[in-house]
């Protein structure tokens, strides 16, 4: 939701009603992930994506009849050999959306929650998604001190491990049950669908939750402010990092230089770092730029030993069989020597500096993804894929006679062309 709030909240404080559009579950190549969103105005303003253009048109139509109604809307775009050209996904994939409206009246905690992600907060919102009277039904979930909101009272719910029974879905084992997921979530920074019995019992599959987690921006942090640098803190920002670029030379770290960054410090890179750690967690890069041991070493110490999910230090290989000796000499063992990507960015032959930022974001996101940082000509397979598919808003496609696993991967054996349609049967959570 982050990339449409601007324009959402300046339509929920005019008291205007509008349409959101969320991605909730998607199988195979889906372009999108969960928790895409995309917003529709009263007026026809169009903010945001669901996909890459394959079913806008038909959520755009989806959410005009729900801006009318007021009513929430489930619609599940996939693939269908029986019926001509339509709106569909053409990758083959399964994708689900909800749409539902927005305004003062039926969404009274949309403004905190807004807030919430203005600020940075980490905020989950849980909504159910199962057919019924209880569509659309919401939880706004923080982590402690805990503060929950819910559209079907006016209470605000707090209290671990029990929640008022005056709250949320209306049942304080749902809510509990819930509000542990979304903690759960929070902490690992997914979205998704999880299922459970009416009040709450696991393995049950009653009551279908999307769980949308609004998560502050991942951290990067740029060390050593040279022109490579304000090449990788632009393109940093640009892939949706908050940016902080630190360097010990005040002539050197100066906002006039680095005018994209959100932070420019000046200080040790490694004093800096220290007294930032608890900023730091998996989805956080640090970029090493600084190519001097006497900033490279002290730093690069306190760096492999937090849980940063990308560590890169640029430098030769010479520097970086120096650095390693220096390193090791410093009393690092060869597991936390191994996070470190050194020279740092994948092999394009990057010369000028925004060349060699794309080479280091390129390697960055090969990092997160697990993906191979091949040319996709020279691969087989699905493009879009789930390296980790969540067991319940990923499963097999149930049009499929012979379901596939979700998994990346070439597939089995050719498969006869396709042809793309809206599939508007009854929703069902695509299970596993």
């Amino acid at each position: 939701m982050r990339d449409v709030l601007a324009s959402v909240r300046d339509w929920y404080t005019s008291g205007e009603r509008f349409a959101l559009a969320t991605v909730i579950g998607t199988f195979r190549s889906a372009p999108r992930r969960p928790g895409a969103t995309m917003a529709v105005a009263a007026d026809g303003t169009v903010v945001g994506s669901v996909s890459g253009g394959c079913v806008e048109g038909d959520v755009y139509a989806v959410a005009e009849e729900v801006i009318r109604s007021g009513v929430p809307v489930v619609r599940r775009y996939g693939i269908s050999d029986d019926a001509g050209f339509a709106v569909g996904l053409t990758c083959g994939g399964i994708l689900d959306v909800l749409v539902e409206p927005v305004d003062q009246t039926s969404y009274p905690e949309f403004a905190t929650i807004a807030d919430a992600i203005q600020s940075a907060h980490p905020t989950a919102v849980a909504t159910i998604v199962t057919p019924g009277p209880q569509l659309g039904h919401r939880l706004a979930i923080q982590p402690p001190p805990l503060n929950l909101t819910s559209t079907s009272s006016s209470a605000v719910l707090g209290g671990w491990p029990g929640v008022s029974s005056g709250g949320g879905f209306g049942d304080p084992g749902l809510d509990a049950a819930v509000v542990a997921d979304a903690w759960g979530m929070l902490d690992s920074g997914s979205s998704g669908i999880r299922e459970y019995g009416p009040h709450g019992e696991c393995g049950r599959r009653e009551v279908a939750v999307f769980v949308q987690v609004l998560a502050p921006p991942p951290r990067m942090f740029v060390f050593g402010a040279i022109d490579f640098a304000a090449a990788v803190a632009r393109v940093g920002k640009f892939l949706g990092y908050h940016v902080t670029v630190c360097d010990a030379r005040a002539v050197f770290a100066t906002r006039a230089r680095f005018p994209e960054a959100d932070e420019v410090v000046v200080d040790w890179p490694h004093r800096f770092l220290a007294g930032a750690l608890d900023t730091v967690d998996h989805r956080t890069v640090m970029c090493v730029l600084t190519h001097d041991p006497k900033f490279d070493v002290p730093l690069l110490e306190v760096a492999l030993r937090t849980d940063a999910g990308y560590i890169g230090a640029m430098g030769s290989r010479r520097t970086h069989e120096d650095r390693l000796t220096r390193l090791r000499a410093a009393g690092l063992s060869e597991a936390e020597l191994a996070r470190m990507s050194s020279p740092t960015g994948l092999d394009l032959g990057a010369r000028t500096p925004e060349e060699t930022a794309i080479s280091i974001a390129a390697e960055i996101i090969a990092s997160r993804t697990a993906a191979t940082a091949r040319p996709l000509s020279t691969t087989t397979g699905r493009i879009h894929g789930a390296p980790h598919p969540d067991p319940v808003a990923l499963g097999p496609d149930p049009q499929t006679p012979h379901p596939e696993p979700a998994v990346l991967g070439p597939d089995p054996q050719p498969r006869r062309p396709e042809r793309h349609v809206a599939v508007a049967e009854a929703y069902e959570p695509v299970r596993a």
